[in-house]
This record gives C-alpha cells, structure tokens and sequence, in this order.
C-alpha cells in the first residue's frame, strides 16, 4: 500500500540535515515527491511530500526512524498522512 505523507523539518542550521533525512527516507524505500527548503537568519525549514510504501516500512516504522533522525541532527521532524495533514489545514 502506498501512502502520501507530509514531512515537516525545523531547527538550527548545520551541515548534514538533508543528507541524513533523505538517507533514512531512502532506506525506508520512500520516494520524495516534492521538497521545498529554506534557511532564515539560521533557521533551517523544509517541507517534502513523500510516498512511503507500507509493504516495506509500515508509516509508524518510517516515522520512529525518523524520530531518531531528528535526535541524531538536532531538528524537529514530523511525518503527518496527507489526508490528514489536509484535513487539519482545510480553509
């Protein structure tokens, strides 16, 4: 089963961020389908649409590992479904 999901990342600028992310991703045979990042006075920001397939890496496996991502780098990471996330930010 596939999943599209909405991954939100915040937190100090530093070197490897992206790497280590997209790395785990990867790892978790989920594909990127849009990234948009940023850096503002410092401030490291990036939102990405992913598809995570559930047959390889169940979406809770997938988030857990990008928990520790997240302790690893020093970033705030949360991975949201995207019906979810759209019914959250629905105007």
């Amino acid at each position: 089963m596939k999943t599209r999901a909405v991954l939100s990342v915040l937190g100090g600028d530093r070197v490897g961020i992206v790497a280590a992310i997209t790395a785990e991703l990867a790892a978790c045979s989920a594909n990127i389908e849009d990234i948009r990042q940023t850096i503002l006075s410092g401030i490291f920001s990036m939102t990405m649409l992913v598809t995570i397939d559930e047959d390889a890496h169940p979406f809770e496996d997938v988030q857990s590992r990008l928990a520790g991502v997240a302790e690893a780098v020093g970033v705030q990471i949360t991975l949201q479904r995207e019906d979810v996330f759209l019914f959250m930010h629905r105007v």
